[in-house]
């Protein structure tokens, strides 16, 4: 598995991410490469002390690795892919974390029906190896391809797989965004904390903290998250009265309704970027 080439196609956040959590990972720097505009071919990418090979030019960045890992905006994929393909090389590995393209589409622009191809779905947390990724895998891809993503995905937290394409519609509304949703939920509860009479920097550092610990409860526990949420409940106390008004204003459903709302996005993102030519 440390034998391969790994090359990250863009250099943004989420690239840095996965290359950091992959050299936490004992795996080789000197085998890590990455492409992006905003480099030279001579520049070194220092990541966690380590110094990463970078390329401006897609096609040389990739020749000579077994894993390609498109990390560009849905909107850019195809012409970074079709501009790939005549280079493409048929043992080789293509790992998408794009939202919303599908497999198909990402085959018909490398013009490749047999290639091995992963949808990865990561989010924000992979900068600190606390991402929750799920991945799908086409028929054609090997069992050491499997291992390979797995245990790039996974060296930036957790990773799951799943059998339906489909699904990565429900999963980026989930937990491709999910990081904002709560992210915004605290900023609501810093805003009412301050508005009660503490100061902001108590009031982010109690919330930051309470939403850590409520993590690594219900990470750590084996009861659903409702049976949790009892055991904090006491009859006619302040969590009960304060559940009561945000059940009362419908915060269920406005979830339900962004999530839905997401997932129709993603599907219409699919639709829309991956459309033939007429």
């Amino acid at each position: 598995m440390m034998n391969c080439n790994v090359t990250c196609i863009g250099g943004g956040n989420m690239a840095r991410s996965l290359i950091g959590g992959l050299v936490a990972s004992k795996f080789p720097p000197q085998k890590i490469y990455v492409s992006d505009p905003k480099f030279t071919n001579s520049q070194k990418l220092m990541i966690d002390g380590n110094s990463i090979q970078t390329f401006s030019n897609n096609i040389l960045a990739i020749k000579g690795s077994q894993v390609i890992i498109l990390a560009v905006k849905p909107q850019q994929l195809r012409t970074v892919v079709e501009e790939m393909a005549p280079h493409w090389k048929a043992n080789a590995l293509l790992i998408s974390i794009a939202a919303s393209i599908r497999i198909e589409d990402l085959a018909r622009w490398l013009g490749q029906d047999t290639a091995s191809i992963i949808r990865a779905m990561p989010n924000m947390a992979s900068s600190v190896q606390a991402s929750a990724t799920v991945l799908y895998a086409n028929e054609h891809v090997s069992d050491n391809q499997y291992k390979l993503a797995e245990f790039i995905m996974h060296s930036v937290g957790l990773a799951l797989w799943i059998d339906d394409e489909g699904k990565l519609d429900a999963v980026t509304a989930l937990s491709g965004g999910g990081p904002a949703y709560f992210l915004l939920v605290m900023e609501a509860m810093e805003k009412a904390a301050v508005k009660l009479g503490l100061d902001s920097e108590m009031a982010r550092s109690l919330c930051v903290q309470t939403a850590f610990g409520t993590a690594k409860i219900a990470l750590t526990s084996n009861e659903t998250t409702t049976a949790l949420c009892r055991q904090i409940i006491s009859p006619s106390g302040t969590t009960e009265r304060a559940l009561h008004e945000l059940k009362d204003g419908g915060l269920c459903d406005l979830f339900e309704n962004a999530l839905t709302a997401a997932e129709s996005r993603s599907r219409e993102l699919a639709e829309q970027l991956g459309q033939h030519d007429t």
